[in-house]
């Protein structure tokens, strides 16, 4: 069988570049070794958030009385949450069939490996071996949980996130090393219903990627619902010989021993790049990534990468994005390369985070004289409604030129509010473009208008 593309890899990356390319004429297959739509759709992005959806829920009725209204006797069911989580994810990857389908993609199932002369080898489950050729080849394998050599995973005891959301039951407690926004989500979803969670972060601050003021915030949050929060602390060892979990952490004080039911690895990512004919065919890597030009391009002629596999942020719409741009330069058409300091960032927790371009140190690092607006959500009659006054949204501005250079938020529904911000910066819009647009009233997005307002002195409801 020839084609004109073979992707390799079913994910965000993978499958967004395989209908984008049949849409543009290419003869396309896609090679999967395990569910259509990759980690994030079956193990990652959207049966998280169906999980943190039932906390959030249970959250409700728990301070249902806030809102006027009576619930006694609310209780979680594991076993239906994890249940809806999955059936969500499987729900989600038959989808992903049925756009392939439409599509006219062939998907071929098994571990695929490139090879010389465009061939690509894929052995099925059975054990057998089928070769397949291709113009052009797209890697678009992802990445999985990384592993420490203090912290190395059992599935059982020291687990990962596919199995963190895949528990047979509820632990009573739960130590998670790590505070990036796996970290985080997990520690909230398990605390939410009822797990006694502790986080450990070698860093100084919780989320470390984002601007510290929205690090100082989510702290606070966390400890008001009862999350012990340990920074500046490193995990030596686990010992799982016993009944539970003791887990040694080194601290600016001195050692201390934590003992919990489940200890959670949620220390970033690795890249899958071996066992997939890289070095047989000479595809150039470094440090865990493969090298690619602007277009995805890597030093092989015929072989590209996209996704966590290549340098920039390891996030599902990056992939997608990057996909795209891959095959239509492929098809011959001139796409932008993609701007990465344009990239929204989402974590999920509550309260929820987003954050596209410059935080305010990395603004100042980069030799900008800044201009800063601040709106809480106290002071928002939307969020005063919701009951969701946590937070606030933070605008970064050259002082110069008005040129956003970054935004910030920290409250609920913001994951949905961040889109304004990149769009923005995509059409090369001002602050006071923004301090001019009409936001509707009451909404959250109010707050965007009023934090840029304040960074001028032209705040109303400060």
């Amino acid at each position: 069988m020839n084609y004109d593309i073979i992707i390799i890899g079913s994910g965000p990356g993978g499958y967004v570049a395989a209908i984008r390319a049949a849409q543009l004429g290419q003869k396309v297959a896609i090679v999967e070794r395990e569910s259509l739509g990759g980690i994030c759709l079956n193990w990652g992005c959207i049966p998280t958030k169906a999980l943190l959806k039932s906390a959030n829920v249970f959250e409700y009725m728990n301070h249902a009385a806030n809102y006027g209204i009576t619930i006694q006797g609310a209780e979680v069911d594991f076993g239906s949450v994890i249940k809806r989580s999955r059936d969500v994810a499987d729900g989600m990857s038959k989808g992903i069939q049925f756009l392939m389908k439409k599509n006219k993609i062939d998907v071929i199932m098994g571990a695929a490996k490139i090879k010389k002369g465009g061939i690509v080898e894929v052995k099925s489950a059975d054990g057998s071996l089928k070769e397949y050729t291709a113009t052009h080849t797209i890697l678009a394998t992802g990445g999985r949980s990384r592993e420490l050599p203090n912290l190395k995973q059992d599935g059982k005891k020291v687990i990962g996130y596919r199995q963190a959301m895949v528990l047979p039951e509820q632990p009573k407690s739960l130590v998670v090393v790590g505070s990036g926004a796996i970290g985080v989500e997990f520690a909230y979803f398990y605390n939410s219903i009822g797990t006694k969670v502790t986080i450990v972060e070698y860093l100084d601050n919780i989320v470390p990627v984002e601007d510290e003021e929205i690090s100082k915030q989510l702290l606070r949050s966390f400890k008001k619902m009862g999350i012990t929060i340990m920074t500046g602390a490193n995990v030596e060892s686990v010992d799982t010989s016993g009944s539970g979990c003791k887990v040694q952490v080194k601290t600016a004080v001195g050692a201390e021993i934590l003992e919990c039911d489940i200890v959670l690895s949620a220390v970033g990512v690795s890249t899958n790049v071996e066992n997939i004919g890289l070095e047989e065919v000479g595809v150039k890597v470094e440090k865990g990534h493969v090298i690619v030009d602007d277009f995805y391009k890597t030093n092989v002629e015929g072989v590209y990468a996209i996704g966590d596999i290549v340098k920039g942020q390891a996030l599902a719409h990056v992939a997608s994005a990057e996909g795209i741009i891959c095959v239509e330069k492929i098809a011959g058409h001139h796409p932008e390369p993609l701007n990465y300091n344009n990239i929204p960032g989402c974590t999920y927790c509550s309260p929820e985070i987003a954050s596209v371009g410059y935080t305010e140190k990395a603004a100042k690092e980069a030799g900008y004289e800044i201009k800063i607006g601040k709106f809480p959500f106290s002071a928002s009659g939307k969020a005063s409604a919701a009951g969701a006054k946590d937070g606030f949204v933070k605008m970064i501005f050259d002082a110069k030129y008005g040129e956003i250079l970054g935004a910030h938020m920290i409250g609920s529904n913001v994951t949905e509010m961040i889109a304004e911000i990149v769009v923005a910066r995509k059409l090369e819009s001002t602050g006071m473009d923004i301090v001019k647009t009409v936001h509707p009233h009451p909404t959250m997005s109010e707050a965007i208008m009023e934090a840029a307002a304040d960074a001028y002195g032209e705040v109303i409801h400060l």
